[in-house]
């Protein structure tokens, strides 16, 4: 059975079974191999959503190239295309870089993904390769086995040695952009940047610290303007964010000791993965629209 049919066969199953019957979103979305036939659209949040009528960032382009392509995960809101073609475009001025290596975007038709990552459901998240792109010129087999760089030391308290004023124009570039809601990158970065940075800091609000972002750094975009489906997040807090990484860099070298568990608490109930009543209810149409 090829993933077409597989798909109309979960999706006629979420449709006829009780709740706690359904299959779950993840495979659902995950079976589908192209995008739907609709104008683009964002639907939910970054976490809890889907894409209508999605564009597939070519596989190689002059100054970029999409990873990874067994995931078959290039795909995302035509604004999101466009940002990245932008952005490479930036990075290929750069000495040493020939453009961007791109890792995850969405699914064709977003939503849920079977492994990897939570967010990445509305086509407005991407992953971009903290490796400099010296060839965009790579085979599908060298994509495959290529793997990206460290930039930081210390459980991502600081950078090392691979880190650049490259990597420091190319996000300060990403942040400056009006598409950009905000930038993920390790703790360490974000103290690095905050320190080497000069001129108008106003830029440094966007990108935030989160943990595992030091072979790449997470773009995420905000709801096209229009898009009424589309659930922004809550912007950024006021201020450059400086602050807030010292206290993670802080914590990460002198972590703070386990809050103690209260034995009479009842355990936390793990998290129950989505089925497609979970999400906006335009995703059973992105999913029909064939």
């Amino acid at each position: 059975m090829n993933l077409a049919r597989l798909a109309a066969c979960l999706l006629s199953l979420s449709l006829a079974l009780p709740a706690q019957a359904e299959p779950l979103a993840k495979q659902l979305f995950g079976a589908k191999s192209t995008p739907s036939r609709q104008q683009p659209a964002a639907y939910g949040s970054y976490s809890k959503g889907c894409m209508a009528g999605a564009m597939q960032l070519p596989e190689t382009g002059p100054t970029w190239q999409a990873m990874r392509l067994s995931r078959n995960r290039n795909w995302g809101n035509p604004v999101m295309i466009s940002f990245i073609q932008d952005l490479s475009a930036f990075a290929a001025r750069q000495p040493g870089w020939r453009g961007l290596y791109i890792g995850d975007i969405s699914q064709p038709r977003g939503g849920p993904m079977v492994s990897g990552h939570a967010s990445h459901q509305l086509g407005l998240d991407a992953d971009i390769w903290m490796l400099p792109a010296a060839r965009v010129d790579l085979s599908r087999q060298e994509r495959e086995g290529l793997s990206s760089i460290d930039v930081t030391q210390n459980k991502e308290a600081y950078t090392n040695r691979n880190w650049s004023s490259a990597h420091h124009q190319i996000l300060k570039a990403a942040a400056s952009d009006p598409r950009v809601a905000r930038i993920f990158v390790s703790a360490g970065i974000k103290l690095q940047m905050c320190n080497d940075e000069r001129g108008d800091r106003s830029w440094l609000r966007k990108i935030r610290p989160w943990w595992k972002h030091n072979f790449h750094f997470h773009v995420r975009l905000a709801c096209p303007r229009g898009m009424r489906g589309c659930v922004d997040q809550d912007p950024p807090p006021a201020g450059d964010g400086c602050d807030d990484a010292q206290k993670w860099v802080n914590d990460i070298l002198n972590p703070p000791p386990p809050r103690k568990r209260d034995p009479n608490a009842p355990k936390p109930k793990p998290r129950r993965e989505y089925v497609l009543a979970d999400l906006p209810k335009q995703c059973a149409g992105v999913l029909r629209a064939d």
